[in-house]
C-alpha cells in the first residue's frame, strides 16, 4: 500500500523516494486511474507533510499535486487535504526546482478547464500532449504568436480560477507579494519569470488582488523586466500583466513614474515604420497602453504637466501621423487629457482643434470609424468648458461633425451626437443654425427609433431637445414639429432619467409656447395631457418634473382639443394635491396652475 510506505515513520530516505517515483509512472502510464486510487488511498492526506519547505521530497510531491490536478475530480480533493497552505509557503523557497513544480502544482489545481492542463516541464520526461490554443485574459499578442502558447504549457501558474472564493483564499495567503519578491530575486530566469508574470496577469483580474499589488513594487519590477526584454514575444508576456494591472489608478500613478511611458515611447519610435506583424502588434500594445495609462486622473496631470509635458507633447505629434494606430492613440490621448476645464481651455488655446478637424477631413471618406469615435470623443470633451465653445464654433468644428451625419456606425452616431449638443449649450446661433437643418433634424428622428442602440437613441432625443432649448426659436420649432420629432420629445418625458424627462418637458414647453398651432395635432396624437396626467399623479416624479409638467399644462390651454383633454382627466384634483407639495417651488406652481383651470374650466 502506498499509504502504509510513505507513512511509515522508519521508511528510508531512498525508499521514500522511490515510492514517488513509482506513483510519477503510474500517472505517466494512466493518470486518471492512478489519480482515483491516489484519491481513494488518502495519499492525499500525506501530502501536506511531505511538502514542507525543509523536505526532501517537496520537488516530486508537489509534481505528483500537479499531475493528478490535472484532472478536474482530483481539484476539490487536493483543496480539501489542506495542499494550498504548504504549496504557497514553498513560494518562498530557494530553489528553483522546487518553485518550479510548486507552480505547476498551484496552476492546476486552481485551473478550470476540462480540455487543457499544465503540463510538466521538459525535465520531468512526462508526456503531455499540448493544446493548440490557449487564450489569456488579455491577450494583447497578435493571434499568431506561439511564444504565449509555449510558455503556457510549460510551467503555468493561476491559469483560471474556478471561484472568487479560491482566488480571494489564494490571494489572503500572501501570493502576491510572495511573487513579485520573487520576481525580484530570480528577474534573471526566464522559466520562473514567465511563470510569475502568467501568475499576476490572470490574479490580477479579481479587482481585490489590484489593492495589494498596490502595495508592493510590482510597477517598478515589471518596467525594469520590461526595459531589459530584446525579443518582441517577452515584450508581449509583459504588456500582458502591464494591461490588467494598469487598470488600477494607483498603479497606473506607480507605472508612470517607474518610466513606463518612456520606455513605451521608445517602442512606438522603433516600430511606427515597421513593417513587420510583430512591429505593428508592438506598436498597437504600447500605444494602447499609454493611453491606458492616461484614464487615471493623477497619471494623466503628471503627464499633462500644464501643456508643457514632453509626453504629452510627443503623443499631440501622433495625430498628424499617416498610421492609423498612432492617429487613433492621439485622438483618445487628447480626449484622455480633455477632463478639466484647464486642460480643456489650454489645448484649444494651443491650437488644438485643429489638428483633430484636419484628421476627421482625412477619414470622411476612409471610413475608419475607430479613428473617427477618437477624434469625436476628443472634440466632444473640448466643448465642454463654456470658453470654448465660441471658439470651436468659429473653427467649423459643427460643419466638419455634420459630414458624418450619413454614417452607420452607432459608436460614431454617438459621439457626433454628444459634440453637437456640447457645442450648441448656451449658444443661441448655432443651435438656431442647427436647429433649421432639416437634413440634421430629419437623421435625428431617424436616430430616435434606433432601438437596438439606446445610447443613440437617447443622445439623439437630448440633441432635439437642445436645439430647442438653447435656440428658443419658432423656426426651430417648426423644423422639429416638421421632422417628425414631437414624439421623439414626449417619448423623452417618460424615460427612466430625470433629467431627460426635465430636458423633454422644457422642450416641449416651449414649443408650447412659441407655435402651440402648429404643434397641436401632434400633441393630440402622441397622448401629450395623457403622459403629463401620469406624471403629476406618480409620487416618484422628482419635484422639477411636476413643475415642468404644471407649466405645459397652462401652456397648452390655449388649444381646445387639448384643453377638452385636460378636462377630461380632472386635473384639478391631482393638482389641488400638490399645493401641499413640501418643495415650496412646486406648492406654488400648483397655485398658479389651480386657478388657471379654475378660470377656464
Amino acid at each position: 500500500m502506498w499509504k502504509l510506505k510513505l507513512a511509515s515513520a522508519d521508511s528510508a530516505a531512498d525508499s521514500m523516494e522511490g515510492c514517488l517515483d513509482c506513483l510519477l509512472k503510474a500517472l505517466t502510464h494512466n493518470n486518471a486511474e492512478a489519480s482515483e486510487k491516489i484519491r481513494d488511498a488518502g495519499v492525499l492526506d500525506l501530502f501536506s507533510a511531505l511538502l514542507a519547505p525543509k523536505s526532501p521530497c517537496a520537488p516530486k510531491v508537489a509534481n505528483i499535486v500537479a499531475e493528478v490536478a490535472k484532472n478536474e475530480f482530483m481539484r476539490s480533493p487536493c483543496v480539501g487535504a489542506g495542499l494550498l497552505p504548504p504549496l504557497v509557503q514553498l513560494l518562498r523557497s530557494e530553489d528553483q526546482d522546487v518553485l518550479l513544480q510548486t507552480g505547476r502544482a498551484l496552476g492546476n489545481i486552481c485551473y478550470d478547464s476540462r480540455e487543457y492542463r499544465t503540463p510538466a516541464p521538459p525535465s520531468c520526461n512526462l508526456h503531455v500532449g499540448l493544446p493548440q490554443t490557449l487564450h489569456l485574459t488579455h491577450q494583447l499578442s497578435s493571434p499568431s504568436s506561439l511564444f504565449t502558447q509555449i510558455n503556457l504549457n510549460f510551467h503555468a501558474i493561476f491559469l483560471f480560477f474556478p471561484t472568487d472564493s479560491l482566488q480571494a483564499e489564494l490571494i489572503s495567503m500572501g501570493v502576491i507579494p510572495t511573487l513579485v519578491k520573487l520576481l525580484g530575486i530570480h528577474s534573471q530566469n526566464p522559466s520562473l519569470t514567465e511563470m510569475c508574470l502568467i501568475a499576476f496577469g490572470n490574479l490580477a483580474e479579481l479587482e481585490s488582488s489590484k489593492e495589494q499589488f498596490a502595495s508592493t513594487n510590482i510597477a517598478e519590477e515589471l518596467v525594469k523586466l520590461f526595459q531589459k526584454q530584446v525579443e518582441h514575444e517577452k515584450k508581449e508576456m509583459v504588456f500582458e500583466v502591464l494591461a490588467p494591472l494598469a487598470e488600477n489608478d494607483t498603479i497606473k500613478l506607480q507605472l508612470v513614474e517607474a518610466g513606463l511611458v518612456e520606455s513605451l515611447l521608445e517602442v512606438v519610435d522603433r516600430t511606427v515604420d515597421g513593417e513587420r506583424e510583430e512591429d505593428m502588434a508592438e506598436l498597437k500594445t504600447a500605444s494602447d497602453l499609454m493611453v491606458l495609462l492616461l484614464l487615471g486622473d493623477e497619471s494623466m496631470q503628471k503627464l499633462f504637466e500644464g501643456g508643457q509635458g514632453s509626453v504629452f507633447q510627443r503623443v499631440l505629434s501622433w495625430v498628424p501621423s499617416h498610421n492609423h494606430q498612432l492617429q487613433l492613440a492621439g485622438a483618445l490621448a487628447i480626449a484622455n487629457f480633455a477632463r478639466n476645464d484647464g486642460n480643456c481651455i489650454h489645448m484649444v488655446e494651443t491650437g488644438i482643434v485643429q489638428k483633430l478637424l484636419d484628421l476627421l477631413e482625412r477619414h470622411v471618406n476612409e471610413g475608419n470609424v475607430t479613428v473617427q469615435h477618437a477624434a469625436l470623443s476628443a472634440l466632444r470633451n473640448l466643448a465642454i468648458p463654456v470658453v470654448n465653445k465660441s471658439k470651436m464654433l468659429s473653427l467649423g468644428v459643427a460643419d466638419v461633425v455634420l459630414k458624418f451625419l450619413p454614417s452607420e456606425m452607432p459608436p460614431v452616431q454617438f459621439k457626433l451626437l454628444g459634440t453637437l449638443r456640447m457645442l450648441i449649450d448656451t449658444q443661441a446661433q448655432a443651435a438656431e443654425q442647427l436647429g433649421t437643418n432639416p437634413t440634421l433634424v430629419e437623421r435625428l428622428t431617424e436616430w430616435c427609433e434606433a432601438k437596438d442602440h439606446a445610447g443613440v437613441m437617447g443622445e439623439s432625443s437630448r440633441l432635439l431637445s437642445a436645439l430647442i432649448r438653447h435656440s428658443r426659436s419658432k423656426d426651430v420649432v417648426r423644423t422639429v414639429i416638421q421632422g417628425g420629432g414631437v414624439k421623439h420629445l414626449v417619448n423623452m418625458a417618460t424615460s427612466e432619467h430625470v433629467i431627460m424627462q426635465n430636458e423633454a418637458l422644457v422642450a416641449l414647453g416651449l414649443m408650447a409656447a412659441l407655435d402651440l398651432g402648429l404643434a397641436e395635432k401632434d400633441f393630440e396624437g402622441t397622448r401629450l395631457v395623457q403622459v403629463l396626467h401620469k406624471l403629476l399623479s406618480d409620487e416618484r416624479s422628482a419635484p422639477e418634473i411636476k413643475y415642468n409638467s404644471m407649466i405645459l399644462i397652462c401652456a397648452i390651454m390655449g388649444s381646445e382639443p387639448l384643453h377638452q383633454a385636460v378636462r377630461g382627466l380632472a386635473f384639478l384634483d391631482v393638482v389641488a394635491k400638490l399645493r401641499a407639495h413640501e418643495n415650496q417651488t412646486v406648492a406654488q406652481q400648483a397655485s398658479l396652475t389651480e386657478q388657471r383651470l379654475t378660470v377656464q374650466s
